[in-house]
């Protein structure tokens, strides 16, 4: 984008962005959870299976296609999929270096912006996530976008113009075609900074061209999959299915708490009516009007996300690296020559890193042990110590099971699990289950419903994935499946349809896996052995259990 590797001043950009990128591949990673429906969306499409025509989901293809393509080139395995992170990474980094060039962002503040965004919003995504591919082909829409709309002089004419602009249907295309919610919010944003600029430069084609194009994309990657429940899968809001588009919930949160956001949108406003007087002064700054456009609309995309994709609560966490060169860039308006030079990229990445200092202290700390010494539980005397790990007493502790901390995490010794580590105890249970005479005997030519997270099973047992557009990918009742989907899952196990069955029970979480499902195999099946799953926290810990048909009497 932009040629940006000709130019030497955009070095320091580019140094953070791979750099940040590439980390994760030097560390071991403990697994991650929810990662089973990355690996298994992925290995499935590897495997020339499609969404809606091969399994139902109610998400869209697009964001399996980076992974997919990853474990074509290098394997299944859940490592692959960090390696398909790097690129998504990278890629949203650089989108979003293009999009504070086309905006005219000082030098300076980019640089600290850029850092901003690697470390509060990609540095922490190790694996592709649903929540996370939405906005990065969102970044990567408006990159194009704002490249074909650059003031007369300045950027592309003619017919490269326009296939910029098609390019950033495409990506929007491909941002709601992976989530609907953030990829509508993303449309209707687009929309929103075609319409704006088409005020300030009078020339409404680029919104024509924009809206024709997605609605022909879109069209096109659609219409083979109508024949296959396409409607049925991604159409939240028709029963079965629930919406989560509450406008009472929106505003609760927003007016509730949201204290950050509201907070940059009250000082981008302020700043906003300090620097531009009239509408006039407005116009005259096509870069600056467009830059408050994408700012406020950035707030609302992170207002309106944080209720519909609840989880985890931090998805929508974006929003600071785009309020941030806002503000800065109009207080360097405002206050012309006092933020310019190296003193503010020095201030600004200082000021990030102290700011952000939780996301990368924790994989320093390690290193900084011998010189800051924690503070010990254990008394050289003997004596009881006190401190603010011990102050407070938890007297139901000793009847809980204990959470193993990540650091005693192990590998399992599977390919399809390196450098990936779980619990000791999940280790073990793998290895028991890879030993059943059942799973030995039987391997290729099982039916096996895994209703657990370990997903990559299907490697290393392996057993062969169903083919069924009707059953689904996820099952989490009520977000990923449905009550008909619960139901036929009845059927086959009280039919004893398969011969080896893994469930995850969660129970504190709602239907994770549906309650349901297990109450039918403890009915027709025969549970043979259990083994903790691999997840971090007493509150969401689950137990992953097997079960098989039971044996004629």
């Amino acid at each position: 984008i932009h040629n940006m590797t000709r130019k030497p001043s955009f070095l320091p950009e580019l140094f953070i962005i791979v750099v940040l990128a590439f980390v994760p591949l030097f560390v071991r990673l403990p697994y991650r959870v929810n990662i089973f429906l990355s690996w298994e969306g992925a290995y499935r499409m590897s495997q020339g299976q499609l969404p809606f025509r091969d399994f139902g989901i109610p998400l869209g293809g697009m964001y399996w296609v980076i992974p997919a393509i990853f474990f074509k080139l290098f394997g299944p395995a859940l490592i692959t999929l960090v390696k398909a992170q790097v690129l998504i990474n990278i890629l949203s980094g650089l989108s979003f270096l293009s999009i504070l060039v086309s905006l005219g962002v000082p030098r300076g503040i980019r640089v600290g912006s850029v850092l901003l965004f690697c470390l509060s919003y990609s540095f922490f995504n190790f694996w592709p996530w649903y929540n996370h591919t939405v906005i990065v082909y969102e970044l990567m829409g408006l990159a194009c976008l704002l490249r074909g709309i650059l003031p007369d002089g300045e950027g592309p004419r003619g017919r490269v113009r326009w296939g910029w602009l098609v390019a950033g249907a495409l990506f929007t295309c491909c941002s709601f075609l992976t989530k609907q919610d953030g990829g509508g919010v993303a449309f209707l944003l687009c929309c929103v900074l075609l319409a704006a600029d088409g005020w300030l430069s009078r020339d409404w084609r680029p919104i024509g061209v924009f809206i024709g194009s997605f609605a022909v994309i879109f069209m096109l990657m659609v219409l083979p999959f109508l024949g296959h429940g396409f409607g049925y899968w991604f159409n939240h809001g028709q029963a079965p299915h629930s919406s989560r588009v509450s406008p009472f919930d929106i505003a609760a949160e927003f007016f509730g708490s949201s204290q950050w956001i509201k907070f940059y949108l009250f000082l981008i406003i302020l700043l906003a009516v300090m620097r531009y007087r009239n509408m006039r002064a407005l116009r005259a700054d096509r870069r600056g009007a467009l830059l408050l456009v994408l700012v406020v609309g950035m707030l609302g995309e992170a207002a309106v996300l944080q209720v519909t994709s609840y989880t985890p609560p931090d998805n929508n966490i974006f929003f600071h690296s785009f309020a941030i060169p806002g503000i800065f860039t109009f207080l360097a308006a405002l206050a012309a020559g006092v933020l310019a030079g190296r003193r503010i990229v020095i201030v600004l990445a200082a000021g990030v890193m102290l700011w952000w200092s939780g996301v990368w202290w924790k994989y320093t700390q390690r290193l900084t042990g011998p010189l800051l010494p924690k503070a010990s539980t254990i008394s050289p005397t003997g004596e009881n110590v006190v401190n603010r790990d011990t102050y407070m007493l938890d007297p139901d502790s000793a009847r809980r099971p204990r959470d193993i901390p990540t650091e005693e995490w192990v590998e399992c010794g599977l390919p399809a699990f390196r450098r990936v580590t779980m619990p000791a105890p999940t280790a073990d249970g793998i290895h028991r289950l890879m030993g059943m005479e059942l799973v030995r005997s039987g391997a290729g030519n099982l039916r096996v419903l895994n209703m657990s997270e370990l997903t990559p099973l299907a490697r290393e047992i392996p057993y062969r994935l169903e083919r069924n557009p009707g059953l689904p990918l996820w099952y989490h009742l009520g977000v990923g499946m449905f009550n008909r989907q619960a139901d036929s899952f009845s059927v086959r196990i009280r039919e004893h349809y398969y011969d080896l069955v893994l469930f995850e029970y969660i129970p504190n979480l709602n239907n994770f896996y549906p309650f349901r499902i297990r109450d039918s195999l403890h009915c027709h099946y025969s549970q043979v052995d259990s083994f903790p799953a691999p997840r971090r926290g007493l509150e969401t810990n689950g137990v992953i259990e097997v079960f098989v048909r039971n044996l004629p009497k």
